[in-house]
Formats: structure tokens, C-alpha cells, sequence
């Protein structure tokens, strides 16, 4: 079955353009291969971090929208959760409004 997620993640503010492009691919080459589809991706830029973390006052934010199982998540995750470039990560699951069948009016 095939849901839509979202997973906001934080890289360190210190890293280039290029090493941001680097990250952003990895973690999309990761959840393509774990057969995710529909993949979207906005950079958000760096952005001012609503408390410190692991001293860092910044953040590159970055947004991926995707669909897929629920089995793409977890390694993902855990590669974010083991990254030295990763600050902060959150997926969650959209609400996907279910279209019914037109019913006929006899």
C-alpha cells in the first residue's frame, strides 16, 4: 500500500553547496531504492534554529515529499540518525483524504 510521507530534516550549517547536494541525494537514492516514488525535494536555506542543537544556532532545512511503504522509513532514519551532517529529522505520515465512489442517484 503505497502512503505519503514527509520528512523534514536539519543539516549543519556549515556545510557547502555542493555537500548539501551530496546529503539531499544520498537520502533521495536511499528512499528510491527502498522503492519510494513521487519524490519531491525543497531546500528551505539555512534558517535561524528555534533553540541550539549540538551547538549549532542554525540549520539547512530540507523538506522531501514522497509515497511508498511504510518499510522505507526506517533505514532512512537510521542513516540520518548515524549521519555526522544531520542535526534533526522528523517523517510523518500525511493525511490522504480517500476519494469514494460517485454514488448514482436512482
Amino acid at each position: 500500500m503505497q502512503l505519503v510521507y514527509e520528512t523534514m530534516y536539519i543539516l549543519r550549517p556549515d556545510l557547502g553547496d555542493e555537500q548539501v547536494e551530496q546529503a539531499v541525494n544520498k537520502y533521495q537514492n536511499l528512499i528510491r531504492e527502498q522503492g519510494a516514488d513521487n519524490i519531491q525535494i525543497q531546500n528551505r536555506g539555512k534558517r535561524r534554529l528555534a533553540y541550539e542543537i549540538n551547538r549549532h544556532r542554525d540549520g539547512i532545512y530540507i523538506q522531501m515529499n514522497y509515497t511508498g511503504p511504510g518499510t522505507i522509513i526506517a533505514p532512512m532514519e537510521r542513516a540520518m540518525r548515524l549521519s555526522e551532517e544531520v542535526i534533526r529529522y522528523l517523517t510523518i505520515k500525511q493525511q490522504v483524504a480517500e476519494q469514494e465512489p460517485a454514488q448514482e442517484v436512482a
